[in-house]
């Protein structure tokens, strides 16, 4: 209900609602009569104050932030490993392998012969076409 934004008109009074009015949506644009006979809500724009607002991060959450940030330095540290490991695996086996390294560069070169021929005859027909 909070994403809604073509709201005119919305009354919500005397249905016993709690807790804390969504922010940054339409519905705190409403009068304050919109939410009447809901002792519960808090929140702008309403007078109420949430308690959640007045309370501060609880020891959990500094917990969890520092298993996020060790899982994300472990994971970092992974990264680097796998891609020199594969990068200095392949770079290092073209330098020091002579026969590897002409078969690779022959292949690049065939490659691009066949990457050539395929444009000149897609070009041709298109040619034609016209």
């Amino acid at each position: 209900m909070s994403g809604l934004n073509f709201l005119a008109f919305l009354n919500l009074s005397s249905n016993n609602f709690s807790g804390k009015i969504p922010s940054g949506t339409q519905l705190q644009g409403f009068n304050t009569s919109t939410y009447d006979g809901n002792t519960e809500l808090c929140g702008k724009p309403l007078a109420n104050i949430c308690p959640i607002d007045n309370i501060g991060p609880s020891s959990s959450e500094y917990e969890v932030d520092e298993d996020s940030s060790e899982y994300k330095r472990w994971l970092c540290i992974g990264g680097v490993l796998g891609f020199s490991t594969s990068f200095w695996g392949i770079i290092g086996t073209l330098v020091l392998n002579l026969r590897w390294r002409h078969a690779y560069y022959l292949s690049l070169y065939k490659l691009k012969e066949r990457f050539y021929v395929a444009i000149a005859v897609h070009i041709g027909k298109l040619q034609r076409k016209v």
